[in-house]
């Protein structure tokens, strides 16, 4: 990675602390293998799922996928609504969920589509699509069963004017 991808890269700084205080009395016992996901071309995200099945299979190993949601605003150059909402926080929320709901149920497929429609601005896309090709391969082989459960949604701040702005966060836990 080159120096000025890296300062743009915030994810693990946001995640380290975390999984530190989680692990704090085994910080000796765990080792973290940072992987940034930069832009993969659908086709191959099968091919990628082979690669992390096995980890991701084995209950010795952790996956954690940092990503904002909707980057709403001139300054991201994202303004995409649904007409049918008087407010824009409304529909930026609606347009998340929408999103959230298709990775709930797995469905990568109509992950895509959404993306490919919306163009919402999910930072994370790409491993968040990694992750649903390799649980759909582990399900598929019979290998694994899985549910994804979004914890909490929250917007920066409520978008009332076409010139405010705001970035969305959801988290999510995926039981193995």
């Amino acid at each position: 990675m080159d120096a000025p991808t890296d300062e743009e890269e915030h994810s693990i700084e946001m995640q380290l602390p975390f999984l530190a205080h989680i692990f704090k009395n085994r910080l000796e016992e765990v080792s973290v293998v940072p992987i940034m996901v930069g832009s993969i071309k659908q086709e191959k995200e099968a091919d990628y799922a082979q690669v992390f099945a096995k980890y991701l299979n084995d209950p010795e190993v952790v996956f954690v996928i940092s990503s904002d949601f909707c980057h709403w605003g001139k300054r991201f150059r994202y303004t995409y609504r649904l007409e049918e909402y008087e407010q824009i926080f409304e529909s930026i929320d609606a347009v998340d969920r929408e999103g959230m709901d298709h990775i709930a149920s797995k469905n990568l497929s109509n992950f895509h589509n959404y993306l490919r429609r919306t163009k919402n601005t999910i930072c994370g896309r790409n491993p968040i699509c990694l992750l649903l090709a390799t649980i759909n391969l582990l399900e598929q082989k019979g290998q694994m069963q899985s549910q994804i459960k979004f914890l909490k949604y929250a917007q920066s701040s409520q978008v009332r004017s076409p010139n405010d702005s705001s970035v969305s966060y959801a988290s999510a836990v995926c039981y193995l």
